[in-house]
């Protein structure tokens, strides 16, 4: 099987849960035998700079990308106000995109054109147009969610009322491009459900993002500070920055009361300036870390206190195959294959979150336990390989 696989941002180096994502689906296929173009969009956040990947990666995968300026304007947001267009999604369509887009397909017929979330989908009516390979959408989110949720949270009316158009603008969309595949690919079952209620009546099946084998490969012998609490994640992502925030403000100042030597170290690429100049008692804002895994394994508790999203949490996923005892929201633990109390802890009000974690903090064992399983659970259901063999299966079916 031939895959053309495009891409919204670089999806190596896996540096987040989104490249992480994108490029175990690319190494999968390619361990599986198949054949993989990866065609991206770059952006000045994700330059997908070519000298700087590895000669390895550059000739399994082909890889190419096209610049796109996908910043914000405030002149184009205003104008955008009058049309019933996604701004969200216009960002992403570029004439010189589509240009290198057509010579590829001109170049080599395709089984399968893989559209690695749905900012790449305004390229479908060029696709049609130039190759007769099934088209099929990997949803890691359903998008007009992620805004939807976030308008619900917002802290005055005037951004709650222009993230409501957005997430307005963007399900209808999306809505149009469920009609327009030949397969769809969420990475939950709840997603799934949605898209099907939003009129997706095609071939479609839910498969989470896996870990591959070499994710415990030179784990850091760092020991785990004592009374550590931590977050990690990229911090370009609105629901991300929203739930440190609420975290913040009404969850750990109750943890201090009750444990003075807890410390909660905040890390992550891109963080705002307002984060990182953040001042708050027993509070560590790092920015991003040299080494993950080192990170990782200097700390005790990991928190993921999602207000809003959409899709899986990636970061939750490799935190358990590392065995790390994981605090979430029920929101933030959608669509993972966890049990609470089991391999994971979720509390949903700032006064469960935070009684959860000092209990956590105070008894090793129950810790131990959570650990273990975390790790379990991965291994079992999880594997990299295992995900991109049913990948396969359904692409080929198609």
């Amino acid at each position: 099987m031939i895959v053309l696989q495009l891409c919204q941002r670089p999806p190596f180096p896996p540096i987040d849960g989104g490249a992480i994502g994108m490029n175990n689906v690319t190494q999968g296929l390619l361990e599986l035998g198949h054949e993989i173009k990866v065609l991206s969009v770059a952006t000045d956040k994700h330059p997908g700079d070519i000298a700087a990947l590895p000669s390895v990666y550059l000739a399994k995968t082909n890889f190419e990308s096209v610049y796109i300026n996908t910043a914000i304007k405030a002149k184009d947001a205003f104008v955008n106000l009058f049309n019933s267009s996604s701004y969200n999604v216009n960002r992403f369509i570029s004439t010189d995109f589509e240009i290198k887009l057509i010579a590829i397909l001109s170049q080599k017929k395709y089984d399968v054109v893989l559209l690695e979330s749905l900012y790449v989908a305004p390229y479908i009516e060029c696709i049609r147009k130039y190759s007769n390979a099934k088209i099929v959408l990997r949803a890691p989110n359903v998008e007009y969610k992620i805004w939807e949720r976030s308008a619900l949270n917002a802290s005055s009316l005037p951004k709650k009322w222009y993230l409501s158009l957005l997430a307005k603008r963007l399900k209808s969309y999306e809505i149009k491009v469920l009609s327009q595949l030949d397969g769809l690919i969420p990475v939950t079952n709840e997603d799934l459900l949605l898209f099907q209620s939003m009129g997706y009546k095609g071939k479609g099946f839910s498969v989470p993002t896996g870990m591959m084998r070499s994710t415990n490969e030179g784990i850091s012998s760092v020991v785990a500070e004592e009374n550590s609490v931590f977050h990690i994640a990229s911090m370009n992502w609105q629901p991300n920055v929203e739930a440190v925030e609420w975290f913040l403000k009404n969850v750990w100042p109750l943890v201090v009361a009750k444990n003075s030597k807890a410390t909660f170290y905040l890390a992550g690429r891109d963080m705002p300036v307002h984060l990182l100049q953040h001042k708050q008692e027993n509070v560590a804002v790092l920015g991003e870390v040299a080494n993950a895994n080192d990170f990782y394994a200097s700390k005790k508790i990991m928190v993921v206190p999602l207000l809003s999203g959409s899709g899986m949490r990636v970061k939750i996923i490799e935190g358990m195959a590392l065995g790390k005892v994981i605090v979430s929201t029920t929101l933030g633990a959608e669509g993972i294959l966890c049990t609470n109390n089991k391999n994971i802890v979720i509390a949903d009000s700032a006064k469960d979150f935070s009684q959860q974690i000092i209990r956590l903090l105070g008894d090793p064992k129950i810790c131990e336990k959570l650990s273990i399983e975390a790790k379990k659970l991965i291994e079992e259901d999880y594997d990299n390989l295992a995900i991109c063999k049913k990948i396969a299966t359904f692409l080929s079916a198609l």
